[in-house]
């Protein structure tokens, strides 16, 4: 197993929006009353120990269904300097992981390294394991609400919003936050050079854009944040999904979570 030491600033900005009733989408979909488990996998392409846990995550979607878990793929960059540049790393990726480390029995980051509800599974591939895990988490009510919604805007953005509603709390004070995920599916990558070279890498679920988290409201009223995204000049929109989840930022608890699989056509 590969792995090597990071510490990378958190880059990207968000803001929320009132709790107004959701506009018209192409594609809507609200969270289970049960918890649904986040699962991350931190790689890269300069990993040589990476593509069978790309593989692996590409195929958790058609095995256990949005109703159970939500994949991600966050690539890392402190593999970049090692020969190879992985197109979809990014620094806020490498901090993200090195923050879940430190609540983790080892806070030694290393690739590829998953996450199932913000907690580290170093037995991630053997599925006895996996599928003991998840059902811990599915078996849990849902202590939030979530609703995502999407459509296509004009060439080159997206229109998205997410609803989120937290359990009220009796101080007034309130330590969930909410976070709102742009992936992408079927990318692919021919390597040429670093540990990898020569071969042609497939992923699911990358990550490309992942917002700040930001406070959720302590009263347990309804939050809209709504965003029009930016989509990069290669992003295929026809292969994009919306995600998002809450997490309690003192305990590193996941709440809930919600995956919106492509629903969206090409530009217009």
């Amino acid at each position: 197993m590969s792995w090597h030491s990071l510490a990378s600033p958190l880059l990207l900005a968000v803001a929320c929006g009132a709790a107004d009733a959701a506009p018209a989408a192409a594609c809507q979909r609200s969270s289970p009353p049960h918890t649904v488990a986040l699962v991350e996998l931190f790689t890269s392409e300069g990993c040589s120990s990476c593509p069978p846990a790309d593989r692996w995550l590409s195929t958790l979607a058609t095995r256990y269904g949005s109703e159970q878990l939500v994949p991600l793929s966050l690539h890392v960059d402190y593999w970049n300097y090692l020969g190879w540049q992985d197109r979809f790393a990014q620094a806020q990726f490498s901090e993200r992981q090195r923050q879940l480390a430190q609540r983790s029995a080892s806070p030694v980051a290393y690739t590829p390294e998953v996450f199932v509800g913000m907690r580290e599974l170093r037995s991630w591939h053997d599925a006895a394991s996996f599928e003991q895990r998840l059902r811990q988490i599915n078996r849990q009510p849902a202590r939030a609400d979530i609703s995502l919604a999407m459509q296509g805007g004009e060439t080159g953005t997206l229109a998205a919003e997410a609803q989120f509603r937290a359990p009220a709390t009796e101080n007034g004070r309130n330590s969930l936050q909410g976070v709102l995920v742009l992936y992408e599916d079927r990318l692919e990558s021919s390597v040429r050079r670093g540990e990898n070279r020569g071969a042609t890498l497939r992923h699911d679920h990358v990550v490309r854009y992942w917002s700040p988290p930001f406070p959720l409201r302590p009263d347990g009223t309804p939050q809209t944040v709504r965003r029009t995204l930016e989509l990069g000049a290669e992003w295929n929109r026809t292969k994009l999904g919306l995600a998002a989840f809450v997490h309690d930022s003192r305990t590193g608890e996941v709440l809930q979570a919600i995956s919106l699989p492509v629903c969206v056509a090409a530009a217009r």
